[in-house]
């Protein structure tokens, strides 16, 4: 039936009959929903029509985690072997930090371009493009010279073509091949390698820089390992249809323009308070995962733990342990998340973002008392560190999930992109870099020991404070969630009613 729908929603035109609509009436023609006049030869994306088995699927999703894995630890490889980098190439805090800005960076340029063309193409042979230019730009920053610095940062910010590509879709196509709790417990999988890794970016970044005694080494692991990444995805995995999972296929949903996609995102109100939600917590765990490592060195020597000629030697045992902490935190948490959201999810329509909320705020005390307590008891820090951890990494599966029910299939791509590309423009995409320049100032000509531990332990103190502001965006997409989440489900299913 053709059913009627709102200003801002996409066109469906279900071949099911519905006894509120009538009986089924099949349209001459299709229209794309905005345009001016009827558009057969618009474009329409290269989709899989034949029906994907449980076990592809489940392949599928264990090759889309493995790629997750060696992306994060990609990222990460360059805060574990960091002291190395800046020793090499003689720079200061403010100029490490702009190493992982300018990679965050590009997915502010790249991810809208990739949220288009992942709403409309194939999503296959976009992921695949991007992760060969993340392979290439990757291995080159490995042989960048001494006099070379801003190479390494220019080839920094193309490492981010990979990520935005696949950050976007991958997401969108565990959505299209599983729904309901399947899909939530998917998701989980895929977004536990988040912290998993991350935190062994930081432990075989170390390790092979110490081994090898050359940090380029590092960075010359990820993209072998990503290589074979690259070659399973192009061989296993499919791309199916959009809204496949929820409409079994029925439901043909009618792509409509860009500006007809941001205006709808921006006036889903989950999405915009959860976007804003996801910024804050980047705010955080970027400035976190860049700088700990380096802090807790510094909060050792400060201590008179170890002194300053085994300097190296600290910073890749700091990158050891917390890497490790990163791992178990990381699991412990995605998965607790994902159970918590699981059960209370039924009972309780807004579970997810209180859930979301209660992780922020809980968190915010414990990264505070973590940063206070460095200067004097490291283990203490490092268990404060541990909790907030914990409770950060609640959040990693459940917010996939809402964007992935709050936002209708067909603009799911362009939902995540644009979720990244805020939550990386105001959050870790300039964390690192302000927390190294508020550092580089408070420390000014006082180059001291003392100093170079206590600038950036003030500088990091702005963390939990974003914290806090971030629980608060999750309150208010706990107050629109469960009618947002009832109007892309109808809209799925093709049985969406002007809704007022």
């Amino acid at each position: 039936c053709l059913n009627k729908t709102s200003n801002h929603l996409p066109e469906v035109v279900s071949p099911l009959c519905d006894i509120e609509n009538g009986p089924f009436t099949t349209p001459s023609a299709s229209t794309r929903y905005g345009s001016v006049a009827d558009s057969i030869s618009a474009p329409e994306p290269e989709e899989t029509t034949t029906v994907i088995s449980s076990e592809r699927a489940y392949v599928t999703v264990a090759i889309l985690c493995y790629v997750n894995l060696i992306n994060y630890m990609d990222r990460y490889t360059i805060a574990g072997v960091l002291l190395s980098i800046q020793n090499f190439f003689e720079i200061k805090d403010s100029m490490s930090g702009l190493l992982q800005t300018v990679f965050i960076c590009s997915f502010i340029v790249l991810a809208p371009i990739f949220g288009y063309l992942g709403d409309r193409y194939n999503r296959k042979l976009i992921m695949i493009g991007g992760l060969t230019v993340w392979v290439a730009m990757t291995l080159t920053s490995s042989f960048v010279t001494k006099s070379y610095f801003w190479l390494l940062v220019l080839f920094r910010a193309l490492v981010g073509t990979g990520e935005a590509s696949y950050s976007t879709i991958a997401p969108t196509i565990i959505g299209d091949l599983f729904s309901g709790t399947k899909r939530t417990i998917m998701i989980s999988a895929f977004y536990i390698f988040i912290p998993v890794g991350s935190g062994l970016g930081y432990i075989i970044g170390s390790y092979v820089a110490s081994a090898t005694g050359d940090w380029r080494w590092a960075l010359r692991l990820n993209p072998i390992l990503g290589s074979f990444g690259l070659l399973l995805l192009a061989v296993f995995c499919p791309n199916p249809s959009r809204g496949a999972s929820e409409a079994h296929g029925g439901n043909r949903m009618q792509h409509t323009s860009y500006l007809e996609d941001i205006k709808y995102l921006l006036k889903n109100k989950s999405f915009v308070w959860s976007s804003l939600g996801v910024t804050a917590m980047a705010f955080l765990t970027g400035a976190l995962a860049f700088w700990t490592p380096i802090f807790l060195d510094r909060a050792q020597i400060n201590q008179g733990i170890q002194p300053p000629l085994n300097y190296i030697s600290t910073v890749f045992l700091s990158s050891y342990v917390f890497g490790g902490l990163t791992v178990v935190t990381g699991i412990l948490g995605v998965s607790l998340g994902s159970t918590i959201s699981r059960r209370l999810r039924d009972r309780v329509p807004n579970a997810d973002p209180l859930i979301c909320a209660v992780g922020m705020l809980s968190s915010a005390p414990c990264f505070f008392a973590a940063i206070i307590l460095a200067s004097t008891s490291v283990p203490a820090t490092y268990v404060f560190i541990g909790i907030g951890e914990i409770l950060i990494s609640l959040n990693w599966s459940i917010l996939a999930d809402i964007l992935l029910y709050v936002v209708v299939p067909t603009r799911r791509a362009t939902a995540e992109a644009l979720q990244i590309m805020v939550c990386h423009l105001l959050g870790d995409a300039g964390s690192p870099y302000l927390i190294g320049t508020i550092s580089d100032a408070l420390r000014s000509q006082l180059n001291t020991h003392e100093w170079k531990f206590r600038s950036l332990e003030y500088s990091f103190l702005l963390c939990p404070f974003v914290g806090v502001l971030g629980g608060l965006f999750f309150l208010m997409t706990a107050v629109y969630i469960t009618k947002d989440r009832k109007e892309a489900e109808l809209l799925a299913t093709g049985r969406y009613h002007q809704l007022t």
